[in-house]
């Protein structure tokens, strides 16, 4: 799966770089590969722990890519509890709350990923029924289908599987509220 931002980049990820006292430009900062690393050491103790609380078991997987490290959380044991975990919703919260541990050490903005027990996969396929909805509408006669607002990432899905279907998708709205628009070729 590839995780490629299709909007501007987040203000949290420029680095303000002051030339002299008058003038002010702005460039962003991809995280190194060292930077990633730390990311994901920190998020899998902040995760780790909070299983630990929580006595639920998993084994954590750190993986970095597309400039973000990855963090899945999965299990053998049919017995575990991890499932509670995996709701959508639940997954987006521990996201945040993990991305702010991260921050917190570092002192640096974390576009970090966390997939708990397939979590990332089930809502792959379920943005995939979402859009193939908004397809039979437009086949049906609609000029355009909007689906409801939703992260950049999941957006950036969205726009994957618009565009191996052969249909255009836009980005409209603003922060929480951005949305995608589905339009025939």
């Amino acid at each position: 799966m590839t995780d490629v931002q299709t909007s501007s980049p987040d203000p949290a990820d420029l680095t303000e770089v002051v030339a002299d006292d008058a003038s002010v430009s702005v460039e962003t900062s991809e995280p190194t590969a060292a930077d990633l690393d730390r990311e994901g050491d920190i998020a899998a103790d902040y995760i780790e722990e909070l299983l630990d609380i929580a006595d639920i078991d998993g084994d954590i997987d750190i993986d970095t890519r597309n400039g973000r490290a990855y963090i899945s959380v999965n299990t053998d044991d049919e017995s575990s509890n991890l499932s509670l975990l995996a709701n959508a919703d639940t997954v987006a919260a521990l996201q945040e709350l993990t991305r702010l541990a991260v921050q917190n050490q570092t002192g640096g903005y974390s576009r970090l990923i966390l997939d708990i027990a397939g979590s990332r996969d089930a809502r792959q396929a379920e943005l995939a029924r979402l859009v193939d909805r908004a397809i039979e509408r437009l086949d049906e006669g609609a000029a355009e289908a909007a689906l409801p607002p939703m992260s950049s990432y999941e957006r950036k899905l969205v726009h994957d599987v618009v565009s191996e279907r052969g249909y255009v998708s836009t980005s409209r709205g603003e922060g929480r509220d951005r949305y995608t628009v589905i339009t025939a070729s």
